[in-house]
């Protein structure tokens, strides 16, 4: 793959994201794909992938992604992000919170030679995330 075409392909996932489409999203999955994810865990092909992104967009449908650096060596991507996003389902035993958060992270990509995402490995915020949906609990940090 090109960069160009790498490019293109990332676009055209942006616009998946943008309109919830969790088949879509799979689709640009290798049969066999797996995932890394702090809040899915280990995914291991097409399917489980597919209901990751169902359940991620159940639970928080105004899920909105937007992509800032794409980087490409070869077959492999890095591209950093952020999400703001409602928690509206349930999530992690918590019934919807209403509330809103906002993390960052980075996705690290090994792409197929068909063009499909073959390895994905999603590192971003959970902690924050959790904290900003009231599944944990923190105090400040007192200055001294």
């Amino acid at each position: 793959m090109t960069r160009d075409d790498v490019t293109a392909f990332f676009e055209s996932m942006q616009a998946k994201w943008a309109s919830r489409d969790w088949d879509g999203l799979a689709a640009g999955h290798t049969a066999d794909c797996t995932v890394h994810s702090p809040m899915f865990g280990h995914l291991q092909g097409r399917v489980a992938i597919r209901e990751s992104y169902e359940t991620l967009f159940c639970t928080f449908p105004d899920w909105d992604l937007k992509l800032q650096d794409l980087l490409v060596d070869g077959n492999r991507v890095a591209l950093s992000f952020s999400v703001t996003a409602t928690h509206v389902g349930e999530f992690m035993g918590i019934p919807g919170t209403n509330r809103r958060f906002q993390i960052f992270g980075v996705r690290l990509f090994e792409m197929s030679p068909e063009g499909l995402i073959r390895k994905e490995q999603r590192m971003y915020d959970f902690t924050g995330l959790l904290l900003q949906v009231g599944v944990l609990r923190a105090k400040p940090a007192k200055v001294q």
